[in-house]
């Protein structure tokens, strides 16, 4: 039988990603935009125009893997989340190059949300696809998401529900915010967490939970503070790393507390941080390359919904 072969494409705020997968393996090809050194981002006509510029060259990269031909179907993320109202112009880059790509080739194309990816491609690449399957706890933690979701299978796909998180900043947000102020590039995740392992303090702002629910905007001023009075840049990195990683803690106990027994799975580029990994004892994490914004996720979910119609078409 010929090897079912699917694309999945994502484009997201901050990173333009192609993957395919089979099944079994899989290729990501991903590349961060450009942001101008000292902001904090990008406004979403820019991002869009970047994305548009870039997907070609990711094509091409497959293209010299022999990773293109034989395609059964394509996919896209098309929204951040699977919910009424979730839109972004950036995702429309991703979503347009992949249903033409699939009308010329004559094969289904299949849109998915950014968040579903996440999830996906954190399941997958901690060996554990079959969370697809079951009722779970998930995290998406990310620049523009901190999202306690509880889980549940949807047909192929799964259903996300919102049941904590932050109710302002997200952590990721905190993190590029304290980057920039300690002069780090955008995005800070990997470099504040280096910055961190430079010091031992346990020192954390203790944020109040309501249910699973936390806020992270006092934080920001707390670091501030600390900035003002001159302390370390790398006890001023560990304080919000070591404050994001204890709310996300408690939350997730007592998330577990009204639904015993569930596993935790973490996605999004705040999941790699080394912090929270030792502190969330337990839980699943992704492979730290496939916690940031990828296409993986978006190209398993294609080939779960091929499967799922009885292979090739």
């Amino acid at each position: 039988m010929t090897e079912l072969r699917c694309l999945g494409l994502d484009t997201s705020n901050y990173t333009t990603s192609v993957a395919v997968f089979d099944g079994t393996s899989g290729e990501n090809i991903g590349r961060l935009l450009d942001v101008p050194s000292g902001t904090l981002g990008l406004r979403q006509s820019d991002a869009l125009f970047q994305h548009v510029k870039r997907l070609p060259e990711l094509f091409e990269q497959l293209h010299e893997k022999h990773l293109l031909h034989e395609l059964a179907a394509v996919g896209a993320s098309t929204r951040p989340r699977a919910v009424d109202g979730s839109y972004m112009p950036c995702f429309l880059a991703g979503e347009g190059q992949g249903r033409a790509l699939a009308a010329a080739l004559n094969v289904p194309f299949f849109p998915v949300s950014h968040q579903q990816g996440h999830i996906a491609a954190a399941a997958w690449s901690a060996g554990q696809l079959d969370l697809l399957d079951e009722p779970i706890l998930a995290w998406h933690l990310s620049g523009g998401t901190t999202e306690l979701l509880y889980v549940e299978p949807e047909g192929v796909n799964v259903h996300a529900q919102a049941i904590g998180g932050t109710s302002d900043i997200s952590a990721g947000q905190l993190i590029d915010r304290t980057g920039k102020l300690l002069g780090l590039d955008f995005p800070s995740g990997k470099a504040l967490d280096v910055l961190a392992r430079e010091s031992q303090s346990e020192k954390r702002f203790k944020v109040k939970l309501n249910g699973c629910a936390f806020s992270l905007s006092g934080v920001e001023n707390q670091v501030k503070a600390m900035a003002e009075r001159g302390e370390a840049p790398a006890d001023i990195a560990r304080f919000t790393l070591n404050t994001i990683a204890d709310a996300v803690v408690r939350a997730t106990v007592a998330a577990l507390e009204e639904r015993p027994g569930l596993r935790v799975l973490c996605s999004g580029g705040v999941a790699s941080n080394t912090l929270l990994r030792e502190k969330l004892k337990g839980a699943v994490f992704a492979e730290p390359r496939y916690s940031t914004d990828n296409a993986m996720g978006v190209a398993i979910l294609t080939w779960r919904s091929v499967q799922a119609e009885g292979g090739h078409p």
